[in-house]
C-alpha cells in the first residue's frame, strides 16, 4: 500500500541532504577505506609510478568504458540479439557470445593497439587460426590424410583419430568416406576433401575445422561438467597433433604465428610444446629421432622474422618443454631424457619443462615426485638448467589432489604458476607465491570456455590481485578456444570490460609483468630472482626489455589521449554541464 501524500512529507524532511555533515563524514571514510584497499594491490606501485600523459589516458579509457557499459552492453541495444541467443547483454559477458560485438567497439580499438609484453602461457599447437592452417595443408604438396575408422557416419567423422603425413607417391585409390576403406591409409588429402559427401571441399573444410575448436555450443552446455567439455578438448588436439609436423607446414605456421604475435603488441612468447618423435623434414615420410632438425628450423624462423620489416623489435620466442602427466613412468622419463639432451644442444630455446593434460583427469604432481626428483638429478649431473614452470590449480576443487597441486608445485620451486585458478582459497599459499615472487599466468578466456567460471565477471584473478600477487595475462590455447587468432586482445578486452578496478593501468601492470617474468637467458634460481627484484634497474636482457616496453607504454598512452581525447573531453565536460 503506498505511502500517504502527508506522511511522506513529513518523514522525507528528515532524509539528510548529502552536504550533511555525518554523510560527509562517512563518505570521506568510504573514500579512503576504498583508496587504501586499492593501495594493496598488485598493480599499485605501477598506478603511482604513471606519468600525466599515462594519467589522462587511463581517464580518458575509463570514460569509453563507462559509455560503453550504457551504449553497447545493456539489453535495450539490438534486444533481437538478446531474444535470439536467450542471453542478456552485459559487461563481461561469456566470450564467445560477445566476441563479434566486442571486436566493433572503441575499447577493442584500443586493445589491439596495446604493447602486450610477453605471452607467457600458451600451447603451441593450439596457437594459429585453423582457416590458415587448413589453407596450407589443402596447398602443400603430397599431403595425405588417413583415419583409424572409415568416415562413413556422423559418429565416425566425431570421433575418429586423423593423421597427415607427406608422401611422395600420392595414393589415390579408395575413398576414406566408404566402408571399405583400409583403416590407417593415408590417401591424397585434397581428394579425401572434393569427396566429402557433404558439400565436397567447402563442406570438408567447415566438418575439419569443427574437429579442432571448441563452438559456442560445447562451451555452453555447462550441465555436462567440466570433463565432458576437456573430453571434446581433448579430441581437437589429437586432429592437429600431425598438421603442423611436417617442415614446410612448421615453417608455414612459425611465420603465421609471429606475425600475428607481432601485430597483437606481443614481442616475446614462450610456448608449451608437446611433440612426440613425429616431425619430418621437407620431402621426407620418415620422422627424426631427436628433436634438432625441429629446432634449427625455430631459430632460423624466428631470425628471418626479426630480419623482416614485420617482424622488426620481435623479441623471438621460447619453448616450455612438456609431457602430458596421464602418460606411465617410462614414456616420461624417455621425454625427459629428450628434454634434457634437447637442451644441451639448444641451451636459450629450451626455458624449462611443466606436465600438462587436464589435472582433474591425469595424476597430480605428489604421485610423479619420483620422476620430478629423477628429472632433477639428471639435469644436475649433465649441468643444464631446466627450471619448472608447473600448471597447477586449474580446477574447481577445493581441498582435491588437484588443488593441491599448487603446494606441490610451490614446494618444487617453480618459477610461475600456469592458471592457478584456485590458489585464491588458500591464503597461505597466497603469502609463500608472493614471498617467493612466483607468477600466475593467468587465462580467463580459457577458464571460461572450459567451464572454470561462467563468465570473466566470476573469475578469481581480481581476488589474487587484491592480495598483491604477480599476475600476467595469457590465452592459453586460443585458435581452439574462438580467439581465432594467436593474439591475446580478447583475454585483454575481457579483463577490461569485466573489472572496474582494473583499467587500463591495470592491463599495463600485467603486461609488464609479463616482460618482468620472461625467460629471455638461461639463468639459475638465484639470478632469476636478482633479475625479477631488480626489474629495469638491473644490467641484463630483462632490464633492457622492460625499458623497451615502457617506452612502446608511453607512445600507447599518447596515442590514446591524441585519438580520443578530444572527444572523451567534450563527453566529461556534457557529463559535468
Amino acid at each position: 500500500m503506498p505511502m500517504p501524500d502527508d506522511l511522506w512529507e513529513e518523514l522525507s524532511q528528515d532524509i539528510p541532504s548529502t552536504s550533511d555533515p555525518f554523510l560527509q563524514q562517512y563518505l570521506t571514510g568510504r573514500e579512503s577505506l576504498i583508496s587504501k584497499e586499492k593501495e594493496t594491490r598488485a598493480d599499485a606501485s605501477f598506478r603511482k609510478s604513471l606519468t600525466p600523459v599515462a594519467r589522462r589516458a587511463c581517464a580518458i579509457v575509463d570514460r569509453i568504458r563507462a559509455h560503453e557499459q550504457a551504449a553497447v552492453w545493456t539489453p535495450s541495444v539490438e534486444e533481437q540479439l538478446a531474444q535470439e541467443t536467450k542471453q542478456s547483454i552485459f559487461p563481461g559477458m561469456m566470450f564467445m557470445m560477445a566476441k563479434d560485438r566486442m571486436e566493433q567497439t572503441d575499447l577493442w580499438k584500443i586493445v589491439r593497439r596495446m604493447p602486450k609484453g610477453c605471452l607467457l602461457h600458451a600451447h603451441m599447437d593450439a596457437m594459429v587460426d585453423f582457416d590458415f592452417i587448413l589453407d596450407e595443408l589443402l596447398r602443400t604438396p603430397g599431403m595425405h590424410m588417413s583415419s583409424d575408422v572409415a568416415l562413413k557416419s556422423p559418429e565416425a567423422r566425431e570421433n575418429a583419430i586423423l593423421r597427415f603425413r607427406f608422401r611422395s607417391k600420392e595414393r589415390v585409390d579408395g575413398s576414406i568416406w566408404d566402408q571399405g576403406y583400409e583403416s590407417g591409409s593415408f590417401l591424397l588429402l585434397t581428394k579425401v576433401a572434393d569427396e566429402f559427401p557433404e558439400g565436397g571441399r567447402p563442406g570438408f573444410l567447415r566438418w575439419l575445422k569443427s574437429r579442432c575448436t571448441l563452438s559456442l555450443v560445447d562451451s555452453h552446455e555447462q550441465h555436462h561438467g567440466i570433463d565432458a567439455i576437456w573430453e571434446k578438448f581433448a579430441k581437437c588436439f589429437v586432429v592437429v597433433a600431425t598438421m603442423i609436423h611436417y617442415e614446410p607446414m612448421f615453417r608455414a605456421f612459425l611465420r603465421r604465428l609471429m606475425g600475428l604475435l607481432k601485430a597483437d603488441g606481443v614481442n616475446w612468447a614462450e610456448l608449451r610444446f608437446t611433440w612426440p618423435l613425429d616431425y619430418c623434414r621437407d620431402r621426407r615420410e620418415e620422422p627424426e629421432t631427436d628433436y634438432s632438425h625441429m629446432c634449427k628450423v625455430v631459430q632460423e624462423e624466428v631470425a628471418n622474422f626479426q630480419a623482416s620489416e614485420q617482424g622488426k623489435g620481435f623479441w623471438g620466442l621460447t619453448l616450455i618443454w612438456t609431457t602430458l602427466r596421464s602418460f606411465d613412468t617410462r614414456r616420461i622419463v624417455e621425454n625427459m631424457d629428450h628434454c634434457i639432451t634437447t637442451k644441451m644442444e639448444f641451451p636459450n630455446l629450451i626455458a624449462g619443462f611443466d606436465l600438462v593434460g587436464p589435472e582433474d583427469l591425469g595424476k597430480p604432481l605428489a604421485d610423479l615426485l619420483p620422476e620430478l626428483f629423477w628429472f632433477r638429478k639428471q639435469c644436475a649431473q649433465e649441468g643444464v638448467n631446466l627450471p619448472f614452470y608447473f600448471h597447477a590449480g586449474e580446477t574447481l576443487g577445493d581441498g582435491s589432489s588437484t588443488d593441491s597441486n599448487l603446494f606441490d608445485a610451490v614446494l618444487l620451486g617453480t618459477r610461475r604458476i600456469g592458471h592457478g585458478f584456485s590458489l585464491y582459497k588458500h591464503p597461505l599459499l597466497i603469502d609463500m607465491v608472493k614471498d617467493k615472487r612466483i607468477l600466475i599466468e593467468s587465462c580467463p578466456i580459457s577458464n571460461e570456455v572450459l567451464r572454470l567460471c561462467g563468465s570473466v565477471t566470476a573469475h578469481p584473478l581480481p581476488a589474487l590481485l587484491a592480495r598483491g600477487v604477480a599476475c600476467s595475462l595469457c590465452n592459453d590455447d586460443p585458435a581452439m578456444l574462438g580467439q581465432n587468432t594467436a593474439g591475446m586482445s580478447h583475454d585483454f578486452w575481457q579483463a577490461l570490460q569485466g573489472w572496474d578496478n582494473l583499467g587500463l593501468a591495470g592491463l599495463g601492470s600485467l603486461a609488464e609483468n609479463s616482460v618482468r617474468w620472461s625467460t629471455f637467458e638461461d639463468q639459475n634460481q638465484e639470478e632469476w630472482v636478482e633479475g625479477i627484484k631488480e626489474a629495469s634497474l638491473g644490467s641484463g636482457v630483462k632490464a633492457e626489455r622492460l625499458k623497451e616496453w615502457r617506452v612502446e607504454w608511453e607512445q600507447f598512452c599518447l596515442w590514446i589521449v591524441t585519438e580520443f581525447g578530444d572527444e572523451s573531453d567534450a563527453e566529461a565536460e556534457a557529463a559535468d554541464a
